[in-house]
């Protein structure tokens, strides 16, 4: 149930004015089963000074592009009532023709454009107008017998407005319904959503819960848990069987949805979720349509159902029922977008958003993972409706042409049309094994600041995680994730891949980069030392790349692997005789992976750098002894050492190892494979030939 959470105390300490309605819109927008993400709107009526000083009427609403639960003053937009009310008068107005006009009424033209549903609230001679998408209100809304019902809960105190799509005329429905009720509290957009109002914004507040209320306990008292969705067909796997199946298949549904563009995934096995695809109605209910116009940009009309038995069916079973699965459901999209596009629409990625496994739960998809996580959380919200509107009668949604005409909106397309290019690693996954080190931290920001997610992987868990945690801080929740791997651990290795798939879908890129260095002469090498550098710099990047080749012939979209070898992959160093004859391992077999690669699209290239000092755990260990002996100076003299030695008389950082990784791993290498790149700043005898 909906709790009213307004705290008077709290709401005493907000400054009179927009800060008011930020404390309301905030409230309101922190429990998803009241409001949408991204969906609803709020507004309240003040009077403010203009730019002259004179005082006018201003109406401050919702700007587009926000979400009620986050946003904050700055994401309201103050419009001038008085230039607005005419508007009522007109018997009809393009959404081209409304947007111009408002912009001529906003009292500061660095506000953000006002919502599509700005004249709702102009039009409502109220100062506080709430426009919410609550679960239990849609699920009345998208009853077959919703209206009905409604006079049940509400008697006369409603106004029941039937679906046409937000703007000009839907504003003037609800207004001149509002003036023809006297009794009216509430309106009820049919497949749509609740308006609600007050003259305080406690009052707007309470009477939005109020009314939410009332609706819940109605459905409530009707529910029946053994007979929701027509009852439990099949039984959940265990977390055990799921996240194992999950972390096989994960791979296969993101090579099947990023056929046009790529997509990152995430899933879930909420209660709800898994009550739902596990239920006997949940194929033909998935298919009836939206549960409301807001979902549809993020969930499309309907989800990808896969019709498969947990109990009696095994992965393979599944791995084909998901690639037909989404074969046909890009077919069927094509169809609907044939059947209703408009002259100058081009079609979106074809491809599902969610994507239902029985006994499993839901996968969904997005442009990267907090757009998967919306189009899960609105599917949640979906199912909510469902629920509620198959327990009063049968549920109802769009037709197929105003489900188009909201996702192919003008409106929202031209929102889509400011959104910033997108940059050279958004839509992938980047795997940086020692990630917590200077050169795989460097090249964990690196690729992050071009739109990449990325997984740090490292034996020592508290350093990746930190570096997780400062890029998540710095990007945003979910772009970075740190995992412990051993490269010299078969299992750990395909453990790690597999948390990667399960956290993402699958890998892009892969910099093979964990390393170590012992120096002694031949004489004094023993195999110890000798198997120490043969397990981690050739078992472990062999293991790494093997890993992740696997994962990427499994998504079928290509890949690049970028092997961070050394100076000594070319060069016989001094005393390191083991160093260098791994280092050689690595870089040819890098080649002989770039070799198989090829048909697969996988690229393999190798960056070579010498004496990184900077951030290194390398260099910090008895490595920088031994490497100073062998040139016969002291520790504290390599830096210059090293930086003499090169033909650009330059010293070697992280960054500039990152930056070449970078280039393997872009597209402006798409077609090479195979190839080496010093890094080194110049050292004559490791020039390659």
């Amino acid at each position: 149930m909906v709790k009213n959470n307004w705290d008077v105390e709290a709401a005493s300490q907000v400054q009179k004015g927009v800060e008011e309605l930020v404390y309301r819109s905030n409230l309101i927008g922190s429990d998803r089963a009241v409001c949408n993400w991204g969906g609803g709107n709020t507004s309240m009526k003040t009077v403010e000074k203009d730019f002259r000083g004179r005082d006018i009427e201003v109406m401050w609403v919702k700007g587009s592009g926000s979400d009620l639960a986050t946003m904050k003053a700055h994401n309201f937009t103050g419009l001038n009532l008085e230039d607005i009310r005419p508007l009522f008068e007109r018997d009809e107005m393009s959404d081209e023709d409304m947007v111009a006009y408002l912009s001529h009424c906003m009292i500061d033209s660095k506000h953000p454009r006002a919502s599509i549903e700005t004249l709702l609230h102009a039009f409502l001679p109220y100062n506080h107008v709430d426009h919410t998408h609550p679960d239990s209100i849609i699920s009345l809304c998208c009853a077959d017998n919703g209206k009905e019902l409604a006079e049940e809960i509400f008697g006369n105190r409603f106004v029941w407005v039937p679906y046409i799509r937000p703007g000009f005329t839907l504003s003037k429905m609800i207004a001149e319904g509002v003036r023809n009720n006297p009794n009216a509290e509430l309106v009820l957009m049919e497949k749509h959503g609740l308006v609600t109002w007050g003259e305080t914004s406690e009052e707007a507040y309470a009477k939005t819960i109020q009314i939410i209320s009332e609706a819940e306990q109605f459905i409530n008292d009707r529910s029946n848990e053994e007979t929701v969705f027509g009852g439990q067909q099949y039984e959940s796997l265990s977390e055990e069987e799921a996240t194992s199946l999950l972390a096989k298949v994960m791979p296969v549904i993101r090579g099947a949805v990023s056929e046009e563009k790529k997509m990152l995934l995430t899933y879930d096995r909420g209660e709800d979720v898994l009550q739902f695809v596990n239920s006997r109605d949940a194929k033909k209910l998935s298919q009836v349509g939206a549960a409301c116009p807001d979902h549809l940009v993020h969930t499309k009309r309907v989800p990808l159902y896969i019709d498969w038995n947990p109990q009696s069916q095994d992965v393979e079973a599944l791995i084909q029922a998901i690639k037909e699965g989404v074969e046909s459901f890009k077919a069927e999209y094509k169809e609907y977008f044939e059947r209703n596009k408009h002259e100058g629409d081009k079609m979106f990625e074809p491809a599902p958003r969610v994507i239902l496994i029985p006994g499993v739960g839901m996968v969904n998809t997005g442009k990267d993972v907090a757009n998967s996580r919306v189009s899960g959380a609105l599917y949640y919200r979906a199912i909510a409706v469902m629920k509620g509107s198959t327990t009063l009668g049968q549920f109802v949604s769009l037709s197929e042409n105003e489900s188009y005409n909201v996702e192919y909106w003008p409106l929202e397309l031209y929102k889509l049309s400011l959104a910033p290019a997108e940059a050279e690693f958004s839509r992938k996954v980047a795997f940086v094994t020692g990630g917590a080190g200077g050169i795989g931290s460097e090249t964990c920001r690196r690729f992050v600041s071009e739109g990449a997610h990325v997984v740090v992987a490292d034996l020592n868990l508290e350093g990746a995680e930190k570096i997780a945690a400062e890029i998540n801080e710095k990007y945003g929740a979910n772009r970075a994730l740190a995992v412990k791997m051993d490269v010299t651990n078969e299992e750990a290795v395909q453990a790690a891949f597999n948390q990667t798939a399960l956290a993402f879908g699958g890998v892009d890129i892969i910099v093979n980069n964990a390393g170590l260095a012992t120096s002694s002469p031949i004489d004094e090498t023993t195999l110890q030392e000798w198997n120490l550098n043969m397990n981690v710099l050739g078992t472990g990047y062999f293991l790494v790349a093997r890993e992740a080749f696997k994962q990427m012939k499994e998504q079928a979209i290509g890949g690049s692997m970028v092997f961070v070898g050394s100076k000594n992959s070319v060069y016989a160093g001094k005393n390191a005789a083991a160093y260098s004859s791994v280092k050689a391992l690595e870089t040819h077999l890098a080649r002989c992976i770039a070799a198989e690669g090829g048909e697969y699209g996988i690229r393999v290239n190798s960056v070579l750098p010498d004496a990184v000092l900077q951030g290194s755990a390398i260099w910090g260990s008895r490595w920088r002894e031994e490497r100073a002996a062998a040139y016969g100076i002291e520790p504290d003299q390599l830096e210059e050492h090293y930086r003499k030695r090169t033909t650009l008389l330059v010293n070697i950082y992280p960054k500039d190892i990152a930056e070449s990784i970078a280039f393997f791993s872009s597209s402006k290498s798409d077609k090479t494979t195979g190839c080496m790149i010093t890094v080194d700043g110049g050292v004559p005898a490791a020039f390659t030939r």
